[in-house]
């Protein structure tokens, strides 16, 4: 391997090791914020109990979301200095953003939120876990402007070598960033309510606070379900976005070769990358046109022509990303996101009228779910940057441009190897902790509080 590959290497281990706790600590911020308003308004110890083990598990995520990415902003300057000095001006400005007013708010609040408990007022401390979670989803929407720009760039000039922002409303605007937030928004919360549904699971399948954790079990089907469609929604969305903008991305993750009218949604193709062609493709009839222009006769572009324009275009070079990692991480996305719904809508069916199922296997198989989300999410996030190449930035830069030009494989090949290994220990840390405080279960003082007032207001 080259500096380039072990740099791409490095990147995509960080980001996608990093992605892992994202989406849990969005969701779980908007439910936790959701049971403590249930438990003011109510007044009901079972949700205060709720909100004080759910948030337990939150903040775990949370801090450990918090180291892994601090170490992925310093690949920037590490490997990739030569993109920074050419787009600093522009992808750093939604950064700086995220940093001053994002996570700014979202841990502030958060720490007001874990020592006030006996110290605020009710409705204040409501409040600040409210102003984390809403914190925790600015921050998230920054940081998608900034990628969105690389996938999407606008409001910027090139002078003097380098991309200049010229309006950061345009970047904060983006059409890619509209339809690729809510895409990852209700995305993260199917990864959280997958994840409740999941430890809920295991309290039932252990007959643990049966009734707490039916109400859990419950709120997080429901949450799921509605969190599938919300998902299923912004990704055609995504994908129409995705055609017009990135018309060879749509193209790779079909594995459509010449441009086509009536195009079918592909199942299942054995290709050939060298000739440009299937030999075997299985398909859903119109099923691509649909997805990708809201019309059963839409016209696709293939990869054939899109090369061919690419080339005339930008000049001579390979503009095919990876053909069948695209295609294949694009329908794994699908399919497991697909199965999360699935598993959702069962356990509405199999929980209505407060029943619960007899048998151990649901609960092993929602125990089992709380892995689906985790899938579809890092799938879809290599999809999303693989599926890019060969541009770090689209139209704009390569990404063999983009690599510091004073990086050594030696020292790549070595922080690659620590960071992985400092990963895993970090991996093996948070599971370690999440399992110890999801044994120990609900925090029992809860209960005390609620019936000597004066004590926590």
């Amino acid at each position: 391997m080259d500096v380039l590959d072990l740099s791409r290497w490095q990147f995509g281990v960080t980001t996608v090791y990093h992605f892992l706790f994202v989406p849990l600590t969005i969701g779980l911020s908007i439910i936790v914020a959701g049971l403590q308003t249930a438990w003011h308004r109510t007044g009901r110890p079972e949700y205060l109990k709720l909100t004080r083990f759910w948030g337990r598990l939150f903040l775990i995520n949370f801090a450990m979301g918090v180291v892994t990415g601090i170490v992925q902003e310093f690949q920037f300057g590490m490997n990739w200095s030569a993109y920074s000095r050419f787009v600093g001006d522009v992808f750093g400005a939604p950064l700086a953003m995220e940093g001053l007013l994002a996570f700014f708010l979202e841990s502030t609040f958060l720490g007001l939120w874990i020592f006030g408990w006996d110290r605020l007022p009710r409705r204040v401390h409501l409040a600040t876990i409210w102003l984390a979670a809403i914190g925790t989803n600015i921050s998230a929407y920054f940081i998608l402007a900034a990628n969105s720009w690389m996938q999407h760039p606008v409001g910027y000039r090139i002078a003097g070598g380098r991309a200049e922002l010229t309006d950061i409303w345009a970047v904060l605007t983006n059409s890619t960033t509209l339809v690729t937030f809510p895409h990852v928004i209700f995305g993260a919360f199917l990864t959280a309510a997958a994840f409740v549904l999941g430890v809920s699971a295991w309290f039932l399948l252990h007959k643990r606070d049966q009734p707490l954790f039916r109400t859990s079990a419950r709120m997080a089907l429901v949450v799921a379900l509605v969190s599938a469609v919300g998902v299923a929604f912004s990704g055609h969305w995504q994908a129409q976005i995705m055609t017009e903008q990135q018309p060879m991305k749509m193209a790779a993750a079909e594995a459509l070769w010449e441009d086509e009218t009536s195009a079918g949604f592909s199942l299942f193709a054995i290709g050939d990358v060298e000739n440009g062609r299937n030999h075997v493709n299985l398909q859903i009839p119109y099923g691509l046109s649909l997805l990708a222009t809201n019309s059963l006769d839409g016209k696709v572009e293939g990869i054939n022509d899109i090369q061919a324009r690419y080339q005339a275009l930008y000049g001579p070079g390979d503009y095919r990303p990876v053909v069948g990692l695209a295609y294949w991480s694009f329908r794994l996305m699908i399919g497991f996101g697909a199965l999360s719904a699935l598993l959702a809508a069962a356990g509405l069916w199999l929980t209505r009228r407060g029943r619960l199922p007899s048998g151990r296997w649901a609960y092993r198989l929602a125990i089992a779910g709380i892995g689906l989300p985790f899938l579809a999410n890092t799938l879809g996030w290599i999809f999303t940057e693989m599926g890019r190449q060969p541009w770090t930035v689209f139209g704009i830069m390569r990404t063999a441009a983009a690599v510091s030009p004073t990086a050594d494989v030696t020292s790549v090949a070595i922080t690659l190897a620590g960071f992985t290994l400092v990963y895993a220990v970090l991996a093996a840390i948070e599971v370690r902790l999440l399992i110890k405080f999801i044994r120990i279960g609900p925090d029992e003082q809860a209960e005390q509080e609620t019936s000597v007032p004066a004590l926590s207001y």
